[in-house]
């Protein structure tokens, strides 16, 4: 369990600060701002990118498991 929580923290904050950052720039593009609304986009995805990866890690795990078994 702990392993699961600690793999979750780290691949959601990875995965949620690059995808803000990317998804504030293509939205916004880059201006004096861009730095602020980028933080602010990323504290509101953390805790729901750590929520869906720890929620869905096992299921995504055996997901993956079984297409691996079929290649």
């Amino acid at each position: 369990m702990k392993t699961r929580l600690v793999f979750s923290a780290i691949m959601s904050f990875f995965l949620s600060f690059l995808m803000s950052g990317w998804v504030t720039l293509i939205n916004l593009g880059w201006h004096d701002g861009f730095a602020d609304q980028w933080m602010s986009a990323f504290l509101l995805a953390w805790p729901a990118a750590f929520s869906i990866a720890f929620l869905l890690g096992p299921l995504i795990q055996a997901l993956t498991a079984q297409i691996i078994r079929r290649i």
